[in-house]
């Protein structure tokens, strides 16, 4: 497992990546979190077993009692998977850019009709994942992007919970939703169910920003991840 860990005596924040992509891909984060105080762990997930396990084996390695748990996309189905099964241990949740995993059948038609397949799925992922305004201003960013999403293979997950609607209204951790305006798995619309749904929840759209926040608007994403954890 390649594990980043910033180390220190700070209040620790483990970080989720998305499934395109692994933990080097935290790069704007890894450095103003800790600048902010917090001991910052990131890792890549293995394909064998459930991902939320492979969670609680990095807090066991590094004796981390209880923590933040910052994921997107399908990072944030893993934080959400690992906190309905381990409440007590996490400090907060922040859900960020995510379908979240939700396998009610009104959520799945209508994400059906959002991202009908197979066409959307061939899409190049650097379309589906990263919003119009960030690839046409930013064509250096696009390409490190694609760089290192493309450095290691797509890892599939697992989870151990059933992810419902009746599921996330249990979840007691103070929650920060987040997502684009332009995002295609997570518009705002869709960002506004999952409001009703996370009892402690509040909620932010970043303006001209797809699928993932935390590479195309970093300095937005931190200060509003970091004005939450310190609320909490």
């Amino acid at each position: 497992m390649d594990l980043h860990d910033t180390g220190g005596k700070g209040t620790a924040i483990v970080f989720l990546h998305a499934a395109t992509g692994h933990g080097g891909m935290w790069q704007h984060q890894l450095p103003a979190f800790t600048a902010a105080g917090y001991r910052c762990v990131a890792f890549d997930r293995a394909a064998e077993g459930f991902a939320s396990d492979q969670v609680g084996e990095v807090a066991a390695t590094l004796d981390l009692e209880r923590f933040h748990l910052v994921g997107t996309a399908a990072g944030a189905i893993i934080a959400v998977d690992y906190t309905l099964s381990h409440p007590e241990r996490v400090r907060s949740l922040v859900v960020a850019n995510s379908l979240v995993g939700v396998q009610d059948a009104d959520y799945l038609d209508m994400s059906a009709r959002l991202r009908p397949s197979p066409q959307f799925d061939k899409l190049p992922a650097d379309f589906r994942e990263l919003g119009p305004s960030y690839r046409a201003a930013n064509a250096e960013g696009t390409n490190r992007w694609n760089e290192l999403t493309h450095a290691k293979p797509r890892i599939a997950y697992s989870v151990k919970n059933r992810i419902a609607w009746a599921a996330l209204e249990t979840i007691k951790a103070p929650t920060l939703l987040l997502t684009g305006d332009a995002d295609l798995y997570m518009p705002p619309s869709v960002l506004r169910l999952f409001t009703q749904r996370f009892p402690r929840c509040e909620s932010i759209v970043l303006p001209e920003c797809g699928h993932s926040a935390y590479w195309e608007q970093p300095d937005a994403f931190n200060r509003a991840v970091l004005d939450f954890l310190r609320k909490n």
